[in-house]
C-alpha cells in the first residue's frame, strides 16, 4: 500500500525547506523533493537580511514587499534563537548604503525620504559623514552620503539550509532526491505526484521550485512567470584583517559587499536577465562585480579571490513573490518568484503558506501575492 503524507513539497531551496520545517515541527507528515539542481540560488546567495535595499518607488505591491521584508527580517531573530545558530550561520551587522558619486545623490535623498516615512519599521536611522561611514567600513571611498540602521543581518545560506534539513528530519520530514514530472489531479484535487515513474500520495502539495516553477504551468493551465535571472557573486578574502563588526555595504547601483568573521567578504552581484537555465560563470559578470568594487572600496584591491558562485534567481515581471492556494485546486499552493530576496523572505514565506496548508489563516496578507494577478 502507498503510504500518504500530510504534504508534499516540490523543490529544496531555502523556500521549500522552510515549508517542510515548519510542517514537519507542526507534526504534519511532510515528503520534500529535492533535486539538487545545479545553479539553484540558495546555494550561492549573499545572506543580505534587511528589506532595506528594495525598490524606492511606492505602490501596492512594493509596499506588501517591504512590509513582508521587515516581518522575514524579524522572524530571523525567532529562528535564530529556536535554531541555536551561531555567529557564522547568522549575525545582525547593520546595513550601510551608500552614494559614491555625484549621480547618486538624487537617489540618496529620495531613499532618505522613503525610509523616514517607514522608521517606525526600520528602527534606528542615521545618515554618517564620510568620515564615520569609513570608520563602519574601512576601506571605503569617500562619499557623497550614507544611510545606515543596525538592524539588517546577514545569514549563510547553505549552512542555514542544512540546519533546517537536520531539524526538520528529526521530527516527520522525508527528503526524496528526485525531480517530480507531473502532479496526479483528480476531481479538482491534487492526490499526489509522479517521480522517477512513481506515484507518491498527499494531502496537500506545494511548488517551491524557484526558477524551475514553471514547469508546472501546462499542465495547471495557469501563468506562473517566473524566469531564471543568473547572478554571479565573487567571493573574496582578507586574510588577518578583523572584518566581524563591518556592515553590509550597498550601492545605489544596487551591488553589495557582506563580511564574514574569517576575513571572507561576499560581493556582487550580477543580474543577467535572459540567461536561461546556464549557471556558469563569465568574464563579463566577473569584471562587473570587481570593477563596482573597487569603485566602492578601493582598498580591497589587495583581497585574495577565493571563488565565484552562480544562482539563478526565480525572477516574476512584477518582483513579487507568488504565495497562496492555486486557485480551482483546494489543496495545492504556490512558493516562488522571490527574486533578489529568497533567503530574506524564504523562512518566513515558508511559516505562511506551512500555515495555509495546515488550514490555518495566514498571519500575514498575501494578497498581494496570489498567483492570479497574471490572468488578467
Amino acid at each position: 500500500m502507498n503510504t500518504v503524507y500530510d504534504a508534499i513539497i516540490i523543490g529544496g531551496g531555502i523556500v521549500g525547506i522552510s515549508i517542510a520545517y515548519h510542517l514537519a515541527l507542526d507534526g504534519a507528515k511532510t515528503l520534500l523533493f529535492d533535486r539538487r539542481d545545479v545553479g539553484k540560488a540558495t546555494d550561492a546567495a549573499a545572506g543580505v537580511i534587511g528589506p532595506y535595499t528594495a525598490p524606492s518607488s511606492i505602490g501596492y505591491g512594493l509596499d506588501a514587499l517591504f512590509d513582508l521584508g521587515v516581518k522575514a527580517a524579524e522572524y530571523y531573530l525567532t529562528l535564530s534563537e529556536e535554531l541555536d545558530l551561531d555567529s557564522n550561520t547568522y549575525d545582525r551587522c547593520g546595513v550601510l548604503k551608500v552614494a559614491v558619486s555625484e549621480d547618486e545623490i538624487q537617489q540618496l535623498e529620495e531613499q532618505k525620504s522613503l525610509f523616514l516615512k517607514r522608521k517606525e519599521q526600520i528602527g534606528d536611522l542615521s545618515f554618517p559623514s564620510s568620515h564615520e561611514a569609513k570608520e563602519l567600513f574601512p576601506p571605503l571611498a569617500p562619499i557623497k552620503g550614507a544611510i545606515y540602521t543596525s538592524k539588517a543581518a546577514r545569514v549563510d545560506g547553505r549552512r542555514f539550509s542544512h540546519i533546517l534539513y537536520q531539524s526538520a528530519e528529526k521530527h516527520r520530514l522525508t527528503v526524496k532526491s528526485l525531480g517530480v514530472e507531473s502532479l496526479i489531479i483528480e476531481s479538482g484535487k491534487v492526490r499526489g505526484v509522479v517521480a522517477n515513474g512513481d506515484n507518491f500520495y498527499a494531502e496537500k502539495v506545494a511548488i517551491a521550485g524557484g526558477a524551475w516553477s514553471r514547469a508546472f504551468e501546462q499542465q495547471l493551465g495557469i501563468s506562473i512567470p517566473v524566469e531564471p535571472q543568473r547572478a554571479q557573486i565573487v567571493h573574496l578574502s582578507l586574510p588577518h584583517v578583523k572584518t566581524a563588526n563591518w556592515p553590509i555595504l550597498v550601492t545605489f547601483r544596487v551591488y553589495y559587499i557582506l563580511s564574514w568573521p574569517d576575513g571572507r567578504l561576499v560581493v556582487g552581484a550580477t543580474k543577467e536577465s535572459g540567461s536561461g537555465f546556464n549557471p556558469h560563470t563569465t568574464v563579463a559578470g566577473i569584471q562587473e562585480i570587481l570593477g563596482e568594487t573597487l569603485r566602492v572600496a578601493p582598498q580591497l584591491k589587495d583581497a585574495r579571490l577565493l571563488e565565484v558562485r552562480v544562482g539563478l534567481r526565480p525572477m516574476t515581471p512584477d518582483l513579487l513573490p507568488v504565495l497562496g492556494r492555486v486557485p480551482e485546486l483546494e489543496n495545492l499552493y504556490l512558493a516562488t518568484g522571490h527574486g533578489y530576496s529568497g533567503l530574506l523572505l524564504g523562512p518566513y514565506s515558508g511559516k505562511l503558506v506551512a500555515q495555509m496548508m495546515l488550514d490555518r489563516q495566514p498571519e500575514t496578507d498575501l494578497a498581494a501575492f496570489d498567483v492570479t494577478r497574471f490572468s488578467s
